[in-house]
């Protein structure tokens, strides 16, 4: 077995499928890259178990075989080449070598059977949207997934196909996103849930890209096709919350106000906000709000005074602060809105402006009770 490749094309397809690889595997297996020879065709795999991702690449060769290259070392000696042709042969010893214009260098590998095989995603329903809005809506939501371990449907993001439209959800209890575009749609009805791990790998691979995306999918696993990569992943096993009903429908009290100058100040109160808590308290009069924040233990406290459109009763609201500032970071508008309806009712925010076409964006934060 025997393959021509230039050396930055394979380093560059290997450092997107080295985000699959775990640092500490249970098998030892998982710790090699698969590479599947079909004359110039060479398939390159790697997987976790729960997420395997597979690209095609175009190689200078007439042979088959497959064989399991050790991961990291592999990466490590790409890595220190300058743009060259790279030979690899694979020789009897058991050891592929690889020789470029200065010297030559012996891996051991392993033997490519015992890779675990990728799953097959059977009777799937599909849908097709290109990359870049998909890359969107993971970046828009993926940040307000959950973490907790004892509640895994809320650790991942919550896709929603249907005819009218796509929905991507995301929540930890104490914020939600939900992220909707009126411009694409699925053939029929499904929900799953996604892991953040495929998520950040897709987000990554696909962010200002051209391409189209199918998104193959059944009850327990989901398959991206793109270009010349297949990501396939096991989905969350549950059900999703059910969201909708903890989205207030009614807010008479309206917030209007220039987004990074409402960042910055809530950035800057916060520093002077309770290490544990993170409590903000927001005050709205007239066309004023008051943002201000103490620290009771250290004697540390801050106010600032900010002019707005608001429309609604006087009210104050106490919100922990790394939530907004986590929120108003993901928006790219220059005006947000802040709906609320009571101090202990959740607050809703959007962009007001910056939306492509048929793109909508809320985003829930729930308050905190203020200690008068």
């Amino acid at each position: 077995m025997k393959f021509i490749v230039s050396s930055t094309y394979l380093l560059k397809q290997l450092q997107v499928l080295g985000g699959v690889i775990n640092n500490s595997n249970t098998l030892p297996i998982l710790d090699n890259f698969l590479f599947d020879l079909k004359k110039n065709q060479l398939t390159v795999s790697a997987s976790d178990l729960e997420t395997t991702m597979s690209s095609v690449l175009e190689v200078d060769s007439d042979a088959e075989g497959t064989i399991a290259v050790p991961a990291r070392l592999l990466l490590d000696t790409l890595k220190t080449f300058p743009e060259q042709p790279l030979t690899f042969v694979v020789e009897d010893n058991n050891t592929v070598e690889i020789s470029s214009n200065h010297g030559k260098y012996a891996l051991a590998y392993a033997d490519g059977a015992e890779f675990p095989k990728a799953v097959e995603v059977s009777n799937p329903s599909s849908t097709t949207l290109m990359g870049d809005i998909l890359a969107t809506a993971i970046n828009k939501t993926i940040f307000a997934a959950g973490n907790d371990d004892l509640r895994p449907v809320m650790s991942g993001v919550f896709f929603q196909f249907s005819p009218e439209n796509l929905t991507f959800v995301a929540t930890d209890a104490h914020k939600l996103v939900k992220y909707q575009r009126q411009d694409v749609s699925a053939s029929q009805v499904a929900e799953f849930i996604m892991p953040k791990k495929p998520l950040n790998l897709l987000k990554g691979i696909l962010a200002g890209s051209e391409s189209e995306v199918t998104i193959e999918y059944n009850e327990s696993n989901a398959k991206f096709i793109f270009d010349n990569s297949v990501l396939i992943c096991r989905l969350i096993d549950g059900k999703y919350p059910n969201y909708e009903a903890v989205i207030p429908k009614e807010n008479p009290n309206k917030l209007t106000i220039p987004r990074n100058q409402f960042l910055s100040s809530v950035r800057r109160v916060s520093i002077f906000s309770n290490k544990t808590t993170h409590q903000i308290r927001l005050r709205m009069a007239g066309a004023e709000l008051n943002i201000s924040a103490e620290d009771v233990d250290y004697s540390n406290k801050a106010e600032e005074r900010l002019s707005c459109s608001y429309q609604g009763d006087d009210m104050q609201i106490g919100f922990n602060s790394r939530f907004l500032v986590e929120m108003l970071n993901n928006l790219s508008s220059d005006e947000v809105s802040l709906e609320m309806s009571l101090p202990n009712r959740a607050g809703i925010l959007t962009p007001i402006d910056g939306l492509d076409e048929g793109e909508q964006v809320t985003m829930l934060v729930m308050p905190v009770m203020l200690n008068n």
